[in-house]
This record gives C-alpha cells, sequence and structure tokens, in this order.
C-alpha cells in the first residue's frame, strides 16, 4: 500500500512481506527440495528438512495471512475506500492470493481423514496451487520494478 490511510501501514506491509516470505518458503519445503539438495544441511536450516514443522508453521502462516487480509479489507472499506481506490496491480494481486487461498483451502480439505479426492483432482490442486504462487511470485517482483502500489488517490471524491 503506498498511501499511509492508517497508523499501522508500516507493521502491516512488513508483517505482509514476512509471512509472504514464510508461506513461500515453508510451501516450498514441503516439495522436499530443501532435504534433497541439502539446504536441510546447512547449521540452522534443518529444520526446513522436517516436513511436519514447515507443514505446521505453514498453516499458521495461513491463519495469520486470512488474518490479515481481514484487517485489511475491513480498513480498506470502513476508512480508506472513500480516500483512496485500488489500483490495477492491487486487483491482480488479489485475484492471484484469492485463487492462492481457494487452492490452499481444498489442499487443507486434502489432508483430512475423512476427505477423500481424485488422485487426478488432487494432482490438479497441488500444481494449481503451485502455479498461483510461482505467477504471484513473478507479478510481486514485476510490479516492484514497476513501482506499483495497492492504493492511489480517489480523484472523484464527493
Amino acid at each position: 500500500m503506498d498511501q499511509n490511510f492508517f497508523p499501522e501501514h508500516k507493521y502491516i506491509t512488513r508483517a505482509y512481506i514476512f509471512i509472504i516470505f514464510m508461506m513461500s518458503l515453508t510451501g516450498f519445503g514441503q516439495m522436499p527440495i530443501f532435504k534433497r539438495y541439502y539446504i536441510a544441511d546447512i547449521p540452522g536450516l534443518g529444520w526446513l528438512g522436517k516436513f511436519f514443522v514447515t507443514h505446521y508453521i505453514h498453516y499458521i502462516g495461513a491463519i495469520l495471512l486470512l488474518a490479515l487480509f481481514a484487517y485489511c479489507i475491513t480498513a480498506y472499506f470502513l476508512i480508506g475506500r472513500h480516500a483512496f481506490r485500488l489500483t490495477w496491480s492491487a486487483y491482480v494481486r488479489i485475484i492471484l492470493l484469492s485463487a492462492i487461498t481457494v487452492t490452499g483451502v481444498f489442499r487443507v480439505l486434502k489432508n483430512l481423514p475423512d476427505m477423500v479426492f481424485s488422485p487426478n483432482f488432487t494432482m490438479f490442486i497441488d500444481i494449481s496451487h503451485l502455479g498461483f504462487m510461482m505467477i504471484f511470485l513473478l507479478a510481486v517482483a514485476v510490479f516492484f520494478f514497476m513501482k506499483t502500489g495497492w492504493l492511489m488517490p480517489n480523484n472523484n471524491r464527493l
């Protein structure tokens, strides 16, 4: 978010970046590339090679990310939408984050003991979740270099 329409802007941005980083790190740790390529053997990074550790950290990150979404959406609709409007890059990020969230919910459901999905649907959800995340990370990098934020001043204020 470019403009500071609520005082916690600096902390929200830092929390968002940290949560996205940890979600990406633990998400890739689920595959298990860190153990396979001996990254988990580097001192201090052994936890990246432990599936259930990265799994639970990923779930905690998802909870924190959903809470952050709820806070930002509420703040925008209660305070910010009269003074600011979303940019086109914000809409792209929202669509990608929504797709990641929906596929993530299906992945959580897949892990429940009483839920059974077909192997093809499971593979579709897994690849979709990874694909949307890769597209999201690419989009974030592009938007960072283009210096496009989430918000812009609303010139049509009453």
